[in-house]
């Protein structure tokens, strides 16, 4: 065997031996607020009911967070069913919740021994939003609406969207929807400042965002699913399950009490309300009876 393999097989080895004699269980997450939320609440719960816990939070973006996972450097982190299948499975994009769902429970199952667990009702995907006077104006509810009269409408969003095929193309080939005109912000929050202050007329957010609630934006529906989902879902290392075998059953009731609305809510109080994260997942814990008050 050469010396580079063997030192390979060896740091793999110790990498794989940290983790099965590891005392508690890592919980890791993504860099942002939402992610930060989720992986407190995750491992609050796990806390609550006698799994001992390591928080492994702000680790970056999908691929660092993918590659821990692998490495075995944590247990888990919350992952969201599109960005698994476009940036780690490199599978085609569909507007079916449950095939991309399946897509990458099998594909993470067979690559790299992880399990994806039941998904929340967190579906924080693309959407287009208008104030509630523009859409009163338009009589807009669906993005089919808005395609009526998009040329009379200028359109905010990320620089990336104009090239992407769930993006302005995809608008116009799905819906024929062809705007005024196109403004790019880096930052999500810019977007929302734009239209707020109406100089934009449409922003393209992401369907967690609190100032959708706090705005009273109109959401338009995509009727033509066109915006592949985004469901979160904790994928967990398989020894991880084996040695802790409760953590299934936690992570998958918590999951089952989050949806676009509570997180909305959650995600304002530490944007907005400027709250800490764990603070934040402790009420939630509280409200949903994992831990007492």
């Amino acid at each position: 065997m050469k010396k580079t393999s063997l030192t390979l097989w060896c740091l793999i080895a110790g990498i794989a031996a940290t983790r099965a004699d590891a005392k508690e269980f890592a919980v890791g997450s993504k860099s942002f607020t939402e992610q930060y939320i989720l992986a407190e609440i995750y491992a609050g719960a796990l806390e609550s009911a006698g799994v001992p816990v390591e928080k492994k939070i702000n680790l970056g973006g999908t691929l660092i967070a993918q590659a821990a996972l692998v490495k075995g450097e944590i247990d888990m982190y919350p992952e969201y069913t599109g960005t698994a299948l476009s940036a780690v499975v490199k599978g085609k994009m569909s507007a079916d919740a449950d095939a991309v769902y399946q897509q990458v429970k099998s594909a993470y199952a067979q690559q790299y021994q992880l399990t994806w667990l039941q998904p929340a009702q967190i579906n924080n995907g693309y959407v287009l939003l208008v104030k509630a006077d523009v859409a009163q104006k338009y009589h807009l509810k669906t993005l089919s609406d808005l395609a009526k009269v998009a040329p009379q409408l200028t359109l905010g969003a990320g620089p990336e969207f104009a090239d992407r095929q769930d993006g302005l193309k995809g608008l116009e080939g799905v819906y024929g929807m062809k705007f005024k005109a196109f403004r790019q912000f880096a930052k999500v929050g810019l977007r929302y400042d734009a239209l707020q202050g109406n100089q934009i007329d449409v922003a393209n957010g992401f369907a967690t965002d609190w100032q959708i609630a706090d705005r009273n934006y109109v959401a338009l529906a995509d009727d033509k699913h066109l915006f592949p989902p985004y469901f979160v879902a904790p994928v967990v290392r398989q020894d991880a399950l084996k040695t802790w075998p409760k953590a299934q059953e936690v992570l998958n009731r918590v999951s089952s009490m989050l949806d676009n609305q509570t997180m909305q809510k959650m995600n304002a109080a530490v944007e907005r309300d400027k709250e800490e994260p764990e603070d934040v997942a402790e009420d939630f814990l509280k409200q949903k009876g994992f831990v007492k008050s």
